[in-house]
């Protein structure tokens, strides 16, 4: 029984040291770690995301990658398409604005299925929202975050006009950088800026796991 308990702490211990060593040649070097589990994205700057034991890393469209802590809020780097000769941006990755602008300029309600439970959104007047309008009808499993928040990084990036808020209200649609889509189920104070997408009429308490949302219009 003694000899079972040392092997056992022996392979415990090692593995505590494997897991830390990983962390940090993660964190330091920004790499990516070694225990991870990969998830692929068709689309936006994030081509990558590795989730590894208390880190993310993020590996991004042009090849360069960010390594943060899983408790650390952090927002990828907007993704803007521009001629590397004359230094314009590339119009046909802009989504025909004015297209955009004319199909869903009418839209100002869309439904909201959360574990298949329906909600009614109130969609803002931007283009952030019109332009995920757009690309409805979408499914997302969304993660579980700080005890308030759903959130998910779309394949697709959205254009963003963010500010801080100041208040967060539970039901706020929120895009926080250009591409993660968040749904907020709890009122709070934040420091963070965000661009907002639209409400959810009488959102309880979504608890601490990871949710299904589909959005229709």
């Amino acid at each position: 029984m003694k000899r079972f308990i040392k092997i056992f702490l022996v392979i415990f211990i090692a593995f505590i040291i494997v897991i830390f060593v990983d962390t940090i040649q993660a964190k330091v070097f920004n790499n990516r770690p070694i225990i991870k589990i990969t998830e692929n994205y068709n689309g936006g700057n994030v081509e990558q995301k590795d989730r590894g034991i208390f880190v993310y890393t993020y590996i991004f469209s042009n090849s360069t990658k960010k390594t943060v802590f899983r408790w650390e809020k952090y927002a990828p780097p907007m993704k803007v398409a521009v001629d590397s000769q004359s230094n314009n941006i590339d119009v046909d990755s802009m989504n025909n604005k004015n297209e955009v602008e004319k199909t869903m300029e009418d839209v100002t309600n869309i439904n909201v299925s959360i574990n298949s439970k329906k909600y009614n959104a109130i969609i803002e007047n931007n283009e952030t929202a019109k332009a995920f309008i757009s690309l409805l009808p979408q499914e997302f499993n969304m993660n579980e975050l700080n005890g308030n928040e759903k959130y998910v990084y779309m394949e697709k990036s959205l254009p963003t006009n963010s500010a801080n808020p100041k208040h967060i209200e539970s039901g706020d649609i929120m895009l926080y950088g250009d591409d993660c889509l968040v749904i907020f189920y709890k009122s709070f104070d934040t420091n963070y800026s965000y661009t907002k997408i639209g409400h959810i009429d009488n959102l309880p308490d979504l608890g601490s796991d990871s949710v299904v949302a589909k959005f229709e219009k």
